[in-house]
């Protein structure tokens, strides 16, 4: 069965949004499944640990996988994959970076402030000016932290 299927009905039965699942092959003949999770405000250990106890149970009442496999349940980080309207809504008056399949504006690389999403399109102010970037030329999109103002906040 596939494991996003079955990961997806647990993830959001606890109240988070599933970011992304990841299965892959591992060395020594184990496999790796990685399950990205989130919800507004964020995720914090208690929460990761209560989600991969939960997915745990599902995918061994399952019986998923032909052999051994290790779970690792994670939040997406400070700097986080955008690819669903719901995702982008959610980083709106955030730094971004977006990249497109084609030229948009004159270029395919996009750095600014996200300002406006709807189902369709993404708008970012890159040097003040709007660019409306369609959904459907994005090929990749995450939110770009502010390393200085995160650092000072650690050490101050």
């Amino acid at each position: 069965m596939d494991a996003e299927a079955l990961v997806k009905p647990v993830v959001e039965g606890a109240g988070f949004e599933l970011v992304e699942v990841d299965h892959r092959g591992g060395g020594s003949g184990r496999s790796v499944l990685r399950v990205t999770i989130d919800r507004e405000g964020g995720v914090d250990l208690d929460a990761v640990a209560e989600v991969s106890e939960r997915i745990s149970r599902r995918l061994d009442l399952e019986d998923f996988g032909a052999g051994r496999y290790d779970l690792e349940v994670s939040s997406p980080g400070i700097e986080r994959p955008l690819r669903s309207p719901a995702q982008f809504r959610r980083a709106r008056g955030e730094r971004v970076k977006v990249k497109t399949t084609e030229e948009v504006a004159g270029a395919k690389v996009h750095t600014g402030t996200l300002v406006g999403v709807d189902d369709d399109s993404v708008t970012v102010e890159v040097d003040g000016a709007p660019v409306r970037l369609p959904l459907s030329s994005v090929a990749s999109a995450r939110t770009v932290a502010d390393w200085a103002a995160e650092l000072k906040g650690i050490a101050g």
